[in-house]
């Protein structure tokens, strides 16, 4: 880390719970689980509580149950 970098631009490391997130470790961003993309903690709206997993956003989350439960899918065309 170089003098200008500080906790604030580092990744950080979150509890996710329902609704909301504990952080354990501060920082500015943590890393979405499927595409990579660095989401702003401000900007974070979509998480497992059970995969403890951000995404970037509802359509990679979407996604993201479908691929972890692929019995959604036919109950989903019903």
């Amino acid at each position: 880390m170089n003098r200008f970098e500080g906790p604030r631009s580092a990744e950080a490391r979150l509890r996710y719970l329902d609704g909301d997130f504990q952080v354990l470790s501060p920082g500015a961003y943590v890393v979405c689980a499927v595409t990579g993309e660095h989401i702003p903690l401000d900007e974070l709206k979509y998480w497992s509580v059970a995969r403890q997993e951000p995404y970037a956003n509802g359509n990679v989350s979407y996604q993201r149950e479908l691929e972890c439960n692929p019995e959604l899918r036919s109950r989903s065309k019903g």
